[in-house]
């Protein structure tokens, strides 16, 4: 799949502002009485039509600790899609995979999705697990593959964005990248957060530059603190009101890849941790090209952290709870 980059003008233009009114496109099916998110009936149309086999390969109970596993390159499961589902069940999970993400751009996620797998075989060289009972009790969905950690869970895992930590990247041109990260479908949201970093005063980057950021060291990485200070970077209550609308613009574009119901949960635990309690933070050790345009930033608060490590290519790690 080649899909060709749309206006990053003219996208984050639509997605800011549509998410901002909470109009972001959103899919429901009946389910039962009740409204259900479309990957989640999905998810229990494609575990109602699972063998013996099949569920053995790929279910396993609400309890087990892979359900809430994060990583940038992993499988869930031993089992790829292509060794264990039909034609029929492939295409289900392609189904819920997509509508995981927002209209707007989905077209860029499939684009890193299948070029990133390419070399493993595409998207049947993805595998899945689906914890718990679908249709009758908690249940998660999770996928997994080369630059992606994804899931759905219909609100099983209580006050939990996304259904648990997620992951996505991408390697656009080459493992490294250069400094204008050419062609990178996630590139636009560290532009964003650089026009954030212009905005400071000299003063406001001194406290803003660290030195070298967090390890990669999977659920590690997200690992949430609970603090309120102490954080890396400039808490969001040292910045002018101006700033803090750039700041709503990063959280903007992080969420805007992602289905509006997602993106509306996460904003609401952002702001019930505190808006002002969020730290942003740049790290000067890790700049491609030496150019002060940073590659590796994040922001990180008492109940959230979205990690933007691009370098040498895109990773990015976000978690996000309700506070205790």
């Amino acid at each position: 799949m080649n899909t060709p980059l749309p206006s990053r003008r003219r996208f984050l233009q639509q997605s800011s502002q549509a998410l901002a009114a909470g109009l972001l496109g959103s899919s429901f099916a009946e389910e039962g009485g009740a409204k259900m998110p479309a990957s989640e009936t999905l998810v229990q149309q494609l575990y109602g039509s699972l063998d013996e086999g099949q569920r053995s390969a790929i279910c396993l109970p609400w309890e087990d600790p892979l359900r809430l596993k994060v990583d940038n390159n992993w499988h869930i499961r031993p089992k790829r899609l292509r060794d264990v589902l039909k034609p029929d069940q492939q295409d289900i999970v392609r189904q819920i995979f997509d509508k995981l993400h927002s209209d707007e751009y989905k077209k860029e996620v499939w684009r890193q999705f299948d070029h990133d797998n390419q070399g493993d075989g595409g998207f049947a060289s993805a595998s899945v697990a689906i914890f718990g009972t679908p249709g009758s009790g908690k249940f998660e969905f999770v996928l997994t593959g080369r630059h992606c950690t994804r899931r759905c869970d219909g609100d099983s895992e209580a006050g939990t964005a996304f259904g648990g930590p997620i992951f996505y990247g991408h390697a656009a041109k080459s493992f490294n990248e250069k400094p204008d990260h050419e062609g990178n479908a996630y590139w636009f949201q560290a532009k964003r957060a650089n026009e954030l970093f212009q905005a400071l005063d000299g003063k406001q980057r001194e406290l803003a530059l660290c030195d070298t950021s967090r390890d990669e060291e999977g659920n590690d990485t997200v690992k949430l603190t609970g603090k309120t200070r102490g954080l890396d970077g400039i808490p969001v209550a040292d910045l002018t009101a101006d700033q803090k609308g750039l700041v709503r613009g990063v959280l903007k574009d992080l969420l805007a890849p992602f289905r509006a119901e997602d993106a509306t949960e996460s904003m609401k635990y952002i702001e019930a941790g505190g808006f002002d309690n969020l730290h942003l933070a740049y790290y000067k050790n890790q700049d491609l090209g030496k150019d002060s345009v940073w590659d590796v930033w994040q922001v990180e608060g008492p109940n959230m952290v979205w990690f933007f490590r691009g370098e040498p290519h895109v990773h990015c790690w976000a978690h996000i709870k309700q506070t205790a």
